[in-house]
This record gives C-alpha cells, sequence and structure tokens, in this order.
C-alpha cells in the first residue's frame, strides 16, 4: 500500500473532536519515554517536560501526543516506563480524567493498537505497597489520527504521527523493534544513533516529509500537523500547510504546538537560569502566533 493510500485510511478512520477559538489545544509527540536508564531520551528533558504540561494543565488546555509517547521499542514492558517516571503519568491521568487527553499511535507504541494490551497495561496499575490495583486510564484507546474540526468555519486539522509516509516503519515496525533492543540500544549508550530513523538520517527525513507534503497538495491543502521526524515545522500562510511538533528528546528543550485564541504558535519549553542562579523552565516562542484561519484561505 503506498503513502498516500495509508495516509487517506486513517484520515477517514480518525477521531473527530470539534473546537472553536475558545479551545486550548497543547500538541506534543515523540516523547519517547523510557526507564531512566543511560538509553532513556526523555530523561534529559523530563523537568522541562513536567513543568510544561502542569502549566498546560492549570490553563485548561487539552494534550494531544501524536505517538511515540512511551519508548516501547528499547523496553519490554510499560511497568518499567511507568515506574521511572511515576509523576509524569499521575499528570497525564488527571488530564484523562476530566476527558482532556488524547494519545494516538506512532511507530514506537505501535504496541497501543492492540486492545488487549491496552486493557491489560494501561487501564490500571498495581500500587507496590498495597499491592491493589489503581486505575490509571481506564477505558482509553488509541486511534490512528486525529482530526479537529472548526464549530463555525468548519476547518479541519488532520493530525498524525507521520510514520505513514515509510512503509518499513509501517508494517515492519516489529523487525525495527528488534534491532533496536538488541543492537541500537546499545550503541547509543556510545553516542550512535540509529540509521534507519528518520530523526537520525536525513536521507529518510526529506524522503518522508516529501512524501507528507505531496498527500497534502493531494488533498486540497489538508491542513496536517505531524512527528516522527523530530524536526519541527512552521510553514507561513501560502506554503503547504504541513506543521510538525518536533519533539521532546532534543538535546537541550522539548518543542510543540499550542493552539490558542484561533491561532497556532511553535514554541520550546527549556531550562534557563535566572540572574541569581536558579535553574528555571522557561516557554520560548519559535514561531508564531499566526491565524489557523489564513491557512484555510489556502483551500479551494
Amino acid at each position: 500500500m503506498p503513502s498516500a493510500k495509508r495516509f487517506t485510511n486513517a484520515y477517514e478512520k480518525a477521531r473527530k473532536l470539534s473546537f472553536n477559538d475558545d479551545s486550548k489545544f497543547i500538541i506534543f509527540s515523540d516523547c519517547h519515554r523510557g526507564n531512566n536508564s543511560f538509553a532513556d531520551d526523555f530523561a534529559k528533558n523530563k523537568n522541562s517536560y513536567f513543568h510544561a504540561l502542569s502549566h498546560y494543565y492549570r490553563n485548561g488546555f487539552t494534550y494531544c501526543e501524536l505517538g511515540d509517547g512511551d519508548e516501547l521499542w528499547e523496553n519490554l514492558t510499560f511497568a518499567s516506563i511507568f515506574e521511572a517516571h511515576k509523576n509524569v503519568f499521575e499528570l497525564l491521568q488527571l488530564f484523562y480524567t476530566e476527558g482532556r487527553l488524547h494519545r494516538i499511535l506512532g511507530n514506537h507504541d505501535m504496541v497501543y493498537g492492540d486492545e488487549d494490551y491496552v486493557k491489560k497495561h494501561l487501564y490500571s496499575y498495581t500500587d507496590s505497597a498495597t499491592e491493589k490495583k489503581i486505575p490509571l486510564f481506564p477505558g482509553v484507546t488509541f486511534p490512528e489520527a486525529i482530526v479537529l474540526e472548526h464549530e463555525i468555519t468548519g476547518q479541519e486539522i488532520f493530525m498524525i504521527h507521520g510514520h505513514q509516509a515509510d512503509g518499513l516503519s509501517y508494517y515492519l515496525w516489529k523487525v525495527d523493534r528488534f534491532m533496536v533492543r538488541v543492537l541500537w540500544r546499545q550503541l547509543q549508550i556510545f553516542g550512535i544513533g540509529d540509521p534507519t530513523s528518520p530523526a537520525k538520517n536525513n536521507i529518510e527525513l526529506n524522503k518522508v516529509e516529501r512524501r507528507t507534503k505531496n498527500w497534502i497538495v493531494a488533498n486540497n491543502n489538508q491542513f496536517t500537523i505531524t512527528g516522527h521526524t523530530h524536526r519541527p515545522r512552521f510553514p507561513r500562510p501560502g506554503e503547504i500547510p504541513y506543521f510538525n511538533d518536533g519533539s521532546c528528546v532534543h538535546p537541550r528543550a522539548i518543542t510543540g504546538l499550542e493552539i490558542e485564541n484561533g491561532s497556532i504558535t511553535l514554541v520550546k519549553w527549556e531550562i534557563a537560569t535566572t540572574e541569581e542562579g536558579y535553574l528555571q523552565a522557561i516557554r520560548v516562542i519559535l514561531e508564531g502566533p499566526q491565524t489557523l484561519q489564513s491557512y484555510n484561505l489556502q483551500k479551494n
């Protein structure tokens, strides 16, 4: 199946969410939460991420995580990830309980497409002190994509992980997972990355972006947000409306996209030093804000 067909199938089966200019969304992807070992890329940014997510929770944002939230290629079980970053999952649970959490499938957490696996591992967890089952995300499901539809203008925002542009990542993810576990995870500790990953290989990255843009153009310039490549993208009005939220495993920062007041903004959160010498997590605007409607005008 060609990549265009995979994108179209995901679009047609996407979870539909309505929104308006009062709606607020924060979009992250590629957190790759691990087990806090040397190979856990998320660990270096976990404080920035937790601070940012706490900010968005307090301010009424809905959190959309566009795949690869949990690193289930390098790690055998979700339980080890949960124990390493329990405070993060407790915060995600607050979002979920209030109906403000939506997560979709990525190639590194493709196992969440298995309802039995999700029911077994994510509906609840066992408290280590009491050995009792505690609800975590009861009833959670992981669609392949999300479509936001504006209640007044009808504008659609298509959100998908992006590995659909790469047949190997989409169909042979179990092979990739095996290679990561037995080879690349060990080499990663010494700074050697997986050359087949778009995030580590510019040739693969450019191929994924080209196929994604081709689908967008062929589908009437459909406003699209992806992750997967780890490279942030924020087009100007009049350009192909292909956005990428980046990742939460950049060397010194996390990046994401905010939708608020009918506009979209690319932001990063990083640790900075105050004049007094204290460390603090700060939000920095990289691009925008730009009105969503300015991209809607491209469609005909």
